[in-house]
């Protein structure tokens, strides 16, 4: 049987989840064959992991000018697609254009225009496109799926929805590209795409209603004078007043951050570690939506970036009773440190209180790995044959579409305050 053959394109931070896994516990039937970036310092970065980390061979490098070429000469059967979200779009209609299929890390994109050009371009070419939803494998989110499916709290009224990103891990979407609304779509797309794909994953639903409200209250360099703070600086990098803010990434420190970036910003001006409270911040850290499932069900969900703790916590309210769900994960900055710690689990507890009976916690059988135990499932997933799964945890390009919808739905809602109805925006 012949490899399946890959190239990646974005060889930042999530590059190696996928590269990592492909050339170690699926190498006997895939085969990396490119890397695509617009920063060569940064792919030759990926050459030296591969070959000193994974003990797998170099693979020839492209600019992001040259990806015609490079699939052109690698004639790859499928195009991973890591890069900033923006740029989401061109890769995956340009590789289908060309004849691959697509893997493209969330969000699949970052606005209803390139959505649509995108779903016009499976039409045209007939390739295929997943999307890596990990949440939607670890376990604990599975079983409030098989919960929910089997009918245990009846038919779900209501849910609150609370999302929390630490002043770690959310801090660290304020110091990079991130923070232009322009390339991330704001954290209402960026990260809550994986809530509310889980979402219309948990309720087999999809969004028809929405209304946010949402700004910039504790990152940026307003909110910090309003607090007090006086002493500023532009990036962390060389900067005395850096030196004993708790806040400030230090890419000199950490030999993978400095490898990735500190190293390779002399080709495209990157600058990984930019103050949080510095200026020309353009996304939100405090966001309240409210969303209405075409199934009838009506969400409150709130995601904020300067917490304590990282986690969630979610209960549906049903016919047949209540599922409380608090979710403690470990916190993690992208590229810093072991990428099996990202979104590990540190405390679940599932309660269900049903009507007139006791309540009980519910049991589930957890698994190691990234994202809560989930990430090892999905990439089996990804690059081993697709396995029997009456969950449907899958994700296609419907469901990466339907999960944006919410976060797009809420950034024209903040901008109008007005209720906005996703089929206006955008309709399957």
């Amino acid at each position: 049987m012949s490899k399946k053959k890959y190239v990646l394109v974005g060889t930042g931070g999530r590059a190696e989840f996928f590269y990592g896994a492909l050339v170690t516990a699926y190498s006997e039937t895939s085969e990396l064959a490119a890397f695509c970036d617009v920063n060569q310092t940064r792919m030759n970065f990926a050459n030296h992991m591969l070959t000193d980390k994974y003990g797998y061979h170099k693979v020839p490098t492209y600019k992001a000018g040259n990806f015609d070429r490079m699939i052109e000469e690698t004639r790859p059967d499928f195009v991973l697609v890591t890069t900033i979200d923006r740029t989401h779009h061109k890769y995956i209609i340009r590789a289908m254009e060309l004849g691959c299929d697509v893997i493209s890390e969330k969000p699949m994109t970052i606005d209803e225009e390139k959505c649509q050009q995108i779903f016009d371009a499976i039409q045209r070419t007939g390739k295929n496109l997943r999307v890596t939803f990990n949440y939607r494998y670890a376990p604990h989110n599975t079983k409030i799926r098989e919960v929910i499916m089997d009918g245990v709290l009846g038919e779900i009224l209501s849910v609150n929805f609370e999302w929390l990103l630490n002043t770690q891990h959310g801090a660290d979407y304020f110091r990079r590209w991130h923070r232009d609304k322009r390339n991330s779509g704001g954290l209402l797309v960026h990260k809550s795409t994986h809530h509310f794909d889980l979402m219309n994953f948990w309720l087999a639903s999809q969004p028809d209603t929405v209304f946010a409200m949402g700004d910039l209250r504790f990152y940026g360099k307003e909110n910090a004078e309003k607090r007090g703070i006086t002493e500023f600086y532009q990036r962390a990098y060389g900067s005395k007043a850096a030196e004993n803010d708790p806040f400030a990434l230090h890419l000199d420190r950490n030999e993978h951050l400095k490898s990735m970036y500190l190293d390779a910003e002399h080709e495209d001006g990157y600058q990984r570690d930019q103050s949080v409270f510095g200026d020309n911040i353009s996304i939100e850290d405090t966001m309240n939506v409210m969303v209405k499932y075409k199934n009838k069900t009506v969400m409150n969900y709130s995601l904020n970036a300067y917490m304590p703790w990282e986690g969630f916590i979610i209960v549906f309210n049903g016919t047949e009773g209540r599922m409380e769900v608090r979710i403690t994960e470990q916190s993690y900055v992208n590229s810093g440190g072991k990428k099996e710690n990202e979104g590990a689990l540190e405390g679940v507890n599932i309660t269900i209180y049903p009507h007139f009976k006791e309540p009980y916690r519910v049991q589930f059988e957890s698994s190691a790995g990234g994202h809560g135990g989930g990430d090892p499932v999905l990439l089996r997933d990804i690059f081993d044959k697709k396995q029997e799964d009456r969950f449907g945890r899958a994700a296609s390009h419907k469901d990466g579409a339907m999960s944006i919808m919410t976060g797009i739905a809420a950034n024209r809602s903040m901008r109008t305050g007005q209720p906005v109805k996703v089929d206006d925006i955008w309709k399957m």
